[in-house]
């Protein structure tokens, strides 16, 4: 039984070969992706028993999902193959000059998007410590935000740790109203919350790092990590103890995306092991930067070797 379970979505990812607008490109890569799965990963190849919740279409999209959680040692007895609804995809374009990537998402009606409360199993849930939460998952359909809501309650009652990773995907809500409202009703039960200094402004309508911190700290929150771009990162813990933790300076960004997720790998793990806040946003900064030298969202998450711990 996994000891860390994170629940999602995961898409077959089209990378294209040639720079270039997509709509010219012919030939592209395949890989998965998923803000969730690329944590699970992260987190699976630094040693840890990851489980991963789901559904994927009977397809061969779903069952290359699948395969690739079995080659990253990642449990999938909380994966549903529905035979109703296709796994989504998506096409990324590639970049070579340190910006974001185009992507394009073909998602809508996914077997994903029907995750529901029927998905939670307590015995499974149970046998973990640790629940890691994205608001990607939140957006996919009020069935969705349904179960990251019942599995953060269950979790917290049974004194289990959380982590909450934003990762704002506006265009999946109705509006920004209920976006805000949704997403800190679900942060405000987390132990650990890591949002994007953009981020931060937006759902808690502070400008400041400690105002954004204080906001979530107030309702409970045990610590607030935010990410500041190329100054790295900064955070505050419920003890009132703050930190900046520089950024690890790359000589060429290869890919932005896949970042944040690295950052939360590195955090999430080190505070597992009992390491000081401090360490634990040094980690993470680290798995970041090497996360942006690689093409691919989980590429460049490193081993424990490659960690260099």
């Amino acid at each position: 039984m996994p000891d860390i379970i994170t629940i999602g979505e995961a898409m077959a990812m089209f990378v294209a070969s040639d720079t270039g607008d997509l709509a010219d490109c012919e030939r592209f890569i395949k890989r998965a992706a998923g803000a969730e799965l690329n944590v699970a990963t992260g987190l699976a190849r630094l040693g840890f028993s990851v489980g991963w919740v789901s559904r994927t279409g009977n397809d061969s999209f779903g069952r290359f999902i699948l395969r690739q959680l079995e080659k990253e040692g990642i449990d999938s007895q909380g994966v549903t193959v529905d035979a109703r609804y296709p796994t989504g995809f998506q096409l990324k374009s590639k970049v070579e000059d340190g910006s974001d990537p185009a992507v394009e998402y073909f998602r809508k009606g996914s077997a994903a998007s029907y995750l529901s409360p029927d998905d939670f199993s307590m015995p499974y849930f149970s046998s973990a410590r640790h629940l890691h939460l994205t608001g990607v998952a939140a957006a996919l359909s009020d069935s969705s935000l349904a179960l990251l809501n019942h599995a953060a309650r269950e979790m917290k009652a049974q004194g289990k740790t959380i982590s909450f990773d934003p990762n704002l995907r506006p265009v999946l809500w109705k509006s920004e109203a209920e976006m805000v409202e949704k997403l800190n009703a679900l942060a405000c039960q987390a132990d650990w919350v890591l949002p994007g200094l953009k981020e931060g402004r937006i759902l808690t309508g502070q400008r400041t790092p400690e105002g954004i911190a204080d906001f979530w700290l107030a309702q409970g929150v045990k610590a607030v990590i935010i990410k500041t771009g190329a100054d790295g990162a900064w955070f505050k813990n419920s003890s009132g103890e703050t930190g900046v933790v520089p950024a690890v300076k790359v000589d060429k960004v290869v890919d932005t995306v896949g970042a944040g997720d690295g950052f939360a790998v590195g955090v999430v793990s080190a505070l597992l092991e009992g390491h000081s806040l401090a360490y634990a946003v040094n980690r993470g900064n680290r798995i970041g930067a090497r996360a942006i030298q690689f093409t691919g969202d989980s590429e460049g998450l490193p081993t424990r070797a490659e960690l260099g711990e």
